[in-house]
Formats: C-alpha cells, structure tokens, sequence
C-alpha cells in the first residue's frame, strides 16, 4: 500500500529566503537552538547538507512513542527549491513502514511571499494497512509554523 499527506503552509517570506534556511542543515541548526519541544534534537551522522547527508532526529516524548529516526537526504534541488529525505532507521520504518520519505519544496508565490509544501510519501504493506493512520504532517507543520515565525521576524527586520 503506498500513501501520500501533504499540507501547505502560506508565508509572507520570499521564497529564496525560505530555501536557503531549509536547503541545507540550517533547519537542524535552528531546531537545536529554538525548537527542540516542538521537533526534537538534530544531529549531523554525516555529510555537508548535500545530498547523501544524514541526521538523527531524537524526539521529544509524544503520541506516537517514537524515539529517534536516522534520515538521509535524497535530493536537494535549487533549481525547483526542494529537499527530500528518507528514513532509514528507527522512527517510522520501527513502527512498520518499508518506505517513509519527508519532501519540503518551496513555492514561490510572488517576490515577496511563498509556500512551503511538506509532505511525506510512504510504502507500507497491506497487512499493516491499519498502521498507514499513523502517517502524519503534523510535525512538519508544527515546524514550517514554528520557523516561519522565525523567518518572518527576521525579514521584517531588514
């Protein structure tokens, strides 16, 4: 069974702003600075933000009782502003997803506003079929909401 979420978060940042926090480990770096209660702690394994680059992403305690997930960074494309990794360990692929893919793309909407599109893809087998509900967005929300606010302050500083 294959799945697809996906949730848009409208910004008044423009976009090559955006991209530029969520492109390479800035995200990480500010999740670890300002976020830690809403997405956890991140840390570099390998890699230098590029595609290859893998973090572990230790949660904080929440509904889903998941722990820890190791991601790996599967495209990073500048030209089209998007950022795709995959866990490979721990987090969901634990709980019984063969596949589980977080995507960002950043949408320019006018010079002086975008949109973060995140969404998650998922494979996972028929007989979990019951276990797919578990996929969410939510956290990639709370975290586009979270450094929006961020990004906003900032921009309206200059």
């Amino acid at each position: 069974m294959k799945g697809h979420l996906s949730h848009d978060y409208h910004l008044e940042v423009p976009a090559p702003v955006v991209w530029d926090t969520y492109r390479g480990l800035e995200l990480g770096k500010l999740v670890n600075q300002m976020f830690q209660d809403v997405v956890g702690t991140v840390e570099v394994v390998q890699g230098d933000g590029g595609v290859g680059t893998i973090l572990k992403i230790t949660f904080p305690p929440g509904p889903l009782g998941l722990s820890y997930m190791k991601e790996i960074f599967i495209q990073a494309d500048d030209e089209q502003r998007v950022k795709e990794s995959e866990v490979i360990e721990g987090g969901f692929k634990d709980v019984g997803f063969d596949v589980y893919r977080y995507r960002f793309h950043i949408i320019e909407k006018n010079g002086e506003s975008s949109i973060i599109r995140s969404s998650v893809e998922y494979e996972i087998d028929d007989k979990l079929q019951e276990i797919a509900s578990q996929a969410t967005t939510k956290q990639m929300e709370a975290l586009n909401e979270v450094v929006g606010k961020y990004l906003k302050q900032k921009w309206d500083s200059f």
